[in-house]
């Protein structure tokens, strides 16, 4: 018999949603939301170890390609260009493939969750080794693209994460680190736009975060890698200066032209005294080891 898919089910507390009011409907949701971080609690040690894996894959030049179609491949991109700002990362080493391509991002193709052979084609255009990552995110744990995504990537030997909504699924079971977060039934029957969805964020948060954590870009809980490309930005380095260094907002500022808007140099020169080319030799020297 064939197992079921529980984000597929229909929610019985919310069989009459079509009769609420417009602050029960919202109540009713997060209260169901309420729910998710309880049911990632399981998922933590395997979250954990995935990062581990995944830095390791770092350190020898890897990159992380996040598969999904809908909302799931939807997430994976919106995780992935944040990276990019926020810790100065190469666009090509954290990517969000999406099942459609990039129209997919802005209009519903959800025939393409089916297209195997376009996933495939993308990994090899990308030169996909044993170095790379694939994370696949998929509610059901049986999207034919994701799976497809993570059977190429075992073939070469990379490493691969599966993201899903329901226990024991496929992409489990085909992937180095499982990740099953078991969000239940939706509020609305089949809409993993909503719980499933939600979880599927809190996780690639987890796992792209922690992995710039812990490859140094994070500075007791500063972004100190992020680029300085607006006034905001600036404003927000310099307060990490003053947080960091118990030193005025002008002498951030000044800290920060001297060392051209590099944070991290910023911080080594003022917390050590050293020069900015002291800041550059020792921080170039860090990045090997």
């Amino acid at each position: 018999m064939k197992k079921l898919n529980e984000t597929e089910l229909r929610n019985d507390n919310s069989e009459n949603l079509d009769e609420w009011t417009s602050f029960e409907i919202v109540q009713f949701m997060n209260q169901e939301n309420e729910s998710i971080a309880k049911a990632l609690t399981a998922a933590l040690p395997n979250i954990a170890s995935a990062v581990d894996a995944i830095v390791e894959k770092w350190k020898i030049g890897g990159r992380c390609f996040v598969i999904g179609a809908g909302t799931s491949g939807r997430l994976g991109v919106v995780d992935a260009v944040e990276l990019v700002p926020t810790f100065s990362i190469a666009k090509d080493k954290w990517t969000g493939l999406l099942a459609g391509g990039y129209e997919a991002m802005w209009t519903s193709l959800e025939e393409t969750e089916d297209d195997d052979k376009y996933i495939i084609e993308e990994l090899e255009s990308r030169s996909f080794s044993s170095s790379d990552v694939v994370i696949g995110v998929t509610a059901s744990g049986s999207t034919p693209f994701v799976l497809a995504a993570v059977q190429y990537a075992k073939q070469k030997n990379a490493l691969t994460v599966g993201i899903s909504n329901n226990n024991d699924t496929l992409l489990s079971s085909l992937a180095d680190f499982e990740i099953e977060v078991p969000t239940g039934p939706e509020v609305i029957r089949g809409s993993t736009r909503l719980k499933a969805g939600t979880g599927q964020k809190m996780v690639l948060n987890m796992l792209s975060t922690a992995t710039m954590v812990r490859l140094g870009k994070v500075y007791k809980n500063e972004m100190v890698d992020m680029k300085l490309i607006n006034k905001k930005l600036v404003k927000r380095a310099a307060h990490s200066l003053v947080n960091i260094a118990n030193i005025t907002e002008e002498e951030a500022l000044q800290a920060l032209e001297t060392n051209r808007y590099d944070l991290k140099s910023a911080i080594f020169t003022v917390l050590t005294d050293g020069t900015s080319k002291d800041a550059s030799f020792y921080l170039e020297k860090q990045k090997d080891t």
